[in-house]
């Protein structure tokens, strides 16, 4: 595995300019060919949880968990997300993440989760991303876009597509809840991303699962030999840290290390 500093630039700056990086989209700031549909009523705002860099006990980055206004859950909000809402409403997620994330002072990568099935022209589709950077002074090369293994992918070629040109614009791209579905290895062979974050399904209680240990175990072997960095997320107990550390997984979150904070940072612990 790589040097830590190889991968998390301290305080980037990188921003691209919209009039170089837009040039070829919709002028209307609506992807032309993806479902604009109407907002509706849903409200929503986010909660920040940290990756834990295990080398430094600081946050490599902050992952943006979808909430309702006064902090009601993911699930409440996203059972109103129909497919006529889908398109704005992943928008909408993007340009406040980067919103809280630049008033937070927020000087680490930004993780955020979009919807492959709402994105339907990639170059298109960006447009609104790199608007609000720009507009709230929020480099664009600590922007991670994730997405989970487990999604009902509607068109697997436009899933490729989709984060092979997040890659080529700089974003840095996901694979989230890895192991949970069913055709991970595949999606892994035909695109290999910056980062895969392993299912907590499969952390769970691995420091006394021999089954857990050795599927871990290949999987970071391959992906240090992909130049893929690895995350293991829902970390609970010392024990999961400890093992997964001799392991070589120095990226990390959880409950162990802090609950997700509602519009804000929250302080680290136990990443020692």
């Amino acid at each position: 595995m790589g040097a830590i500093s190889s991968f998390f630039p301290a305080r980037s700056t990188t921003m691209i300019p919209i009039h170089r990086s837009l040039g070829f989209l919709a002028s209307d700031g609506l992807c032309h060919g993806c479902k604009s549909g109407e907002e509706g009523s849903i409200e929503m705002t986010f909660a920040f949880q940290p990756i834990v860099d295990m080398t430094s006990g600081e946050a490599y980055a902050y992952e943006a968990l979808v909430r309702g206004p006064q902090g009601e859950s993911a699930a409440s909000v996203l059972a109103q997300v129909d497919d006529s809402k889908r398109y704005r409403f992943d928008q909408r997620c993007r340009t406040t993440a980067i919103e809280l994330a630049a008033r937070l002072g927020m000087d680490r990568f930004l993780s955020i989760n979009f919807m492959p099935n709402a994105v339907y022209q990639p170059a298109a589709c960006i447009r609104t991303t790199f608007e609000a950077a720009e507009r709230h002074g929020f480099p664009t090369d600590r922007i991670i876009f994730e997405t989970t293994e487990s999604e009902n992918i509607v068109d697997r070629a436009h899933l490729l597509a989709i984060f092979k040109a997040y890659k080529s614009y700089g974003f840095k791209t996901a694979i989230d809840d890895f192991g949970s579905g069913y055709s991970g290895l595949t999606l892994l062979a035909d695109f290999q991303p910056d980062i895969i974050k392993l299912d907590m399904a499969l952390v769970r209680g691995v420091d006394a699962d021999k089954a857990r240990q050795r599927i871990i175990s290949g999987v970071q072997r391959i992906c240090t030999d992909l130049g893929i960095r690895v995350i293991a997320e829902g970390i609970e107990t010392v024990g999961e840290r400890d093992f997964l550390a001799s392991e070589g997984i120095t990226l990390m979150q959880g409950y162990l290390f802090a609950r997700p904070a509602f519009k804000a940072m929250p302080p680290i612990s136990h990443a020692r």
